[in-house]
């Protein structure tokens, strides 16, 4: 592993630890050069599906790509990185059981506004008024009265 500080490439692993109910390792790792310690995790390489993008254009799924989305959505919001980084695992495992070879952007989009609307309307919106391409403030409006509805509901 190539220290973040010195760029030296050896190193000692000092505390490994299980993460995220088993899922990852987390691990203390002092470099041999510089004697600065760091952490990193360890996680089993999942076959992830390749995204169809709405152009017809393919790229491998990126979990960043979700995880920067949701940040944006929820900036300034009383949303922890932890529940992020949560949000953005359900999402992931989601996709991954889904079995698909490749999934359309269309798919991730939805499951992400499933997971906001649940988490915070406010970063809900956020997110629905960039992903849905909102056109107008009637469709903004249409959004934000079906979202108030459904708050009468509950």
């Amino acid at each position: 592993m190539k220290c973040p500080f010195c760029d030296e490439l050896e190193d000692k692993v000092v505390d490994s630890r299980m993460a995220k109910e088993g899922e990852v390792i987390r691990r203390r790792r002092e470099c041999l050069g510089c004697k600065r310690r760091y952490t990193t995790y360890e996680r089993v390489e999942e076959i992830l599906p390749v995204v169809v993008k709405k152009d017809g254009r393919r790229e491998s799924f990126d979990r960043a790509k979700i995880l920067s989305g949701l940040k944006k959505a929820c900036e300034k919001r009383p949303i922890s990185t932890a529940t992020i980084e949560d949000v953005t695992d359900r999402i992931e495992k989601r996709i991954q059981e889904m079995g698909e070879s490749e999934i359309e952007s269309r798919v991730v989009g939805e499951e992400v506004m499933k997971e906001l609307h649940q988490l915070d309307q406010v970063a809900y919106v956020r997110f629905a008024s960039v992903y849905r391409e909102f056109k107008d403030i009637d469709q903004f409006m249409d959004e934000l009265k079906s979202l108030a509805q459904q708050r009468r509901e509950r």
